[in-house]
């Protein structure tokens, strides 16, 4: 594997902050525009109908938003990370829930009072206008999703049905767009109002189009990934060896991961996020994974030769974030497989690795991580045992005991969740400048 030079940024705008303000000038840009429209197109037919169509035209602002976040645009994904902007996208979607009901209930209100009716009559009524029809069709397919998504039954639902329920959201924007054309108040209102409308669903959906359909189709059909080896790593850890043609030009970097399916195999809904366990050197790529679940487990059983379908890559954990010379990486369990590719692409000695195992008999690919710190001239600490045996691992006083310069380094944790948020609490009680702590947690969006 061939190492990269580790670049450190000195006096520059932070990757994840160009990429905040980038997004906060997006919103702030459209949200004036939408308001401006809002002004320009006068009152409705009574005070309760303008207050309807201002939360309608912030709801359409709202779910175009929500395509950008789960775009998967490589620039963002690469300085945000997928997981933040999953996390942005559940929030703005509860918001746009919100906004929605509340334009629908103002809608059907306000044409109550001006018929002097009861709401309920106008719901009826409102329902055979086909404009209005459409709207209640998308409302309804948003509240469903909105409860669905509710961590309560979030839990209980599997992936699988849980994500295919979540795809009629796009059926759900799909009528909120004629919904939209057909509210000629609203959508064409000026020719700058008609022109504002039509490049941002354009822009929105294209952008969706190309990084969740488009991209990964093209990269596929180009590099033609396939299986070259299947190693088993241990009793229930498993490693995929895949190459392809011109992975010299697929921009991957260690630390990131892909979503990898194997249609020979498995299903081809069934798709898993796994992290490059070895930085790519543009003759092929590898993931390494514990058997957790069906997808997984079932990893031994690849057939050597078989297609494999790979998006991607993802992900922020990458030294493109890096701002300080020394490096402390903290791994647990199979979160090891990003921060063993890191320490390829490591070319200077001030790192120092911290794993985090119940016995060595668990750390996987810890022979390859040894020999790499003996390379690069690092350190590594083995941290075994069971968390509720001694001190906490992850302490402000342990970390600060085995890394004692580590205010001065840059953090990159990988690892179960509960081990992510010790660490991170920890490094927030020793006051390690947060845009030296790197995390991710890497998932489906």
């Amino acid at each position: 594997m061939a190492a990269t030079s580790n670049p450190v940024r000195r006096g520059t705008v932070h990757p994840v902050d160009a990429a905040r303000w980038a997004m906060w000038a997006f919103v702030v840009v459209n949200v004036v525009i939408v308001e401006a429209l809002f002004v320009s197109a006068g009152s409705g037919k009574n005070g309760v109908l303008t207050v309807a169509k201002f939360f309608g035209l912030h709801a359409a602002l709202l779910m175009l938003f929500q395509l950008l976040l789960v775009a998967r645009l490589p620039w963002l994904d690469r300085r945000i990370g997928m997981d933040r902007l999953t996390v942005w996208h559940r929030w703005v979607g509860f918001s746009l829930l919100w906004t929605v009901l509340t334009h629908a209930t103002l809608v059907v209100l306000g044409y109550a009072t001006l018929d002097d009716t009861t709401m309920g009559k106008t719901f009826v009524a409102l329902s055979g206008v086909t404009a209005s029809l459409l709207g209640m069709l998308a409302a309804g397919i948003i509240l469903v999703i909105g409860v669905i998504s509710t961590r309560s039954l979030r839990r209980r639902l599997r992936y699988e049905v849980w994500h295919g329920l979540h795809l009629l959201l796009y059926v759900a924007l799909g009528l909120a767009f004629v919904h939209q054309l057909e509210e000629t108040t609203t959508f064409t209102s000026s020719a700058f109002a008609e022109a504002y409308w039509w490049l941002l669903w354009l822009f929105s959906f294209g952008a969706l189009l190309t990084g969740r359909i488009v991209m990964p189709l093209w990269r596929n059909a180009y590099h033609q990934f396939r299986v070259t080896a299947v190693v088993p790593e241990s009793d229930n850890v498993v490693s995929v060896y895949v190459t392809g043609r011109n992975l010299g030009k697929l921009p991957a970097r260690a630390g990131q991961f892909c979503i990898w399916r194997f249609p020979g195999h498995n299903n081809w809904w069934l798709a898993n996020p796994f992290s490059l366990s070895a930085a790519p050197d543009g003759q092929g790529l590898r993931l390494t994974a514990k058997a957790v679940g069906t997808t997984s487990a079932g990893l031994r059983e690849v057939p050597v030769g078989s297609r494999a379908f790979v998006e991607g890559p993802y992900g922020a954990f990458t030294s493109l974030h890096r701002s300080r010379p020394g490096a402390l990486l903290i791994a647990g369990g199979v979160g090891i497989t990003p921060v063993r590719a890191m320490l390829e692409e490591q070319t200077n000695g001030d790192v120092v690795v911290l794993y985090r195992v119940r016995s060595e008999a668990d750390a996987v690919l810890l022979n390859e991580v040894r020999r790499l710190i003996a390379v690069k001239g690092g350190r590594l600490h083995l941290l075994t045992g069971r968390t509720s045996e001694g001190a906490p691992p992850f302490g402000p006083e342990s970390l600060h005991r085995l890394v004692p310069d580590i205010t001065d380094r840059d953090v990159y944790v990988c690892g179960p969740g509960a081990m992510t948020e010790a660490v991170l609490s920890g490094l927030r009680e020793l006051r390690v400048p947060a845009r030296q702590v790197h995390s991710e947690r890497f998932g489906l969006a």
